[in-house]
């Protein structure tokens, strides 16, 4: 596949639209769920993820073939994500409302198990807890905890997406884990 999306990202750079679209179809998934476990909320990880393939768009020219093209959409979507954290500047609640949402709530949002009601509340409950816990992190432990946890990406790849040394992203790994043990621990 490699060959394959190297072969795509050139007739994009070329100006080719089906090309870039393939691009699209090939990401899409992978840059909104990234967008959404680092900003817990589908708007606004819609918004990143279209934004994030604007800036592609844009700056195709500049992506060096030297690097893997996952770790550069995945750094220009983790970056867009921390902007948008920046610029909430609140906290949120898992009980507050979801705007446009008609009501709905942080919880309403969590998948469902196919458990029995009281293995669900007991399983929601503790997904609401870690959740909460994520949000709760400074989003520079956020990003990295996604990014090697969620999605699984090697400390080697983590640092090509963030743009720290290899030692950095280790550490906040460590401190991520320290702050979520310890806020899970409260709750």
């Amino acid at each position: 596949m490699e060959l394959t999306e190297q072969r795509i990202i050139q007739r994009a750079q070329k100006g080719d639209r089906a090309a870039f679209s393939e691009l699209v179809d090939l990401y899409k998934d992978k840059v909104y769920h990234i967008s959404y476990r680092m900003l817990g909320n589908r708007q606004e990880a819609e918004d990143v993820a279209q934004e994030t393939f604007l800036r592609v768009y844009a700056n195709l020219d500049n992506y060096d073939p030297q690097y893997k093209f996952s770790t550069w959409i995945y750094r220009i979507a983790s970056n867009l994500s921390i902007d948008a954290i920046r610029k909430r500047k609140k906290n949120l609640s898992l009980d507050a409302e979801i705007t446009g949402a008609d009501g709905a709530v942080w919880h309403d949002r969590l998948a469902d198990t196919g458990k029995g009601p009281e293995e669900e509340l007991l399983t929601d409950e503790l997904q609401e807890e870690v959740q909460g816990a994520i949000m709760g992190l400074n989003p520079k432990y956020r990003a990295v905890m996604l990014l090697r946890y969620i999605e699984d990406l090697s400390l080697q790849e983590i640092s090509d997406v963030v743009g720290l040394p290899i030692s950095t992203i280790k550490t906040r790994i460590h401190r991520g884990r320290e702050a979520l043990r310890k806020k899970l621990r409260f709750m």
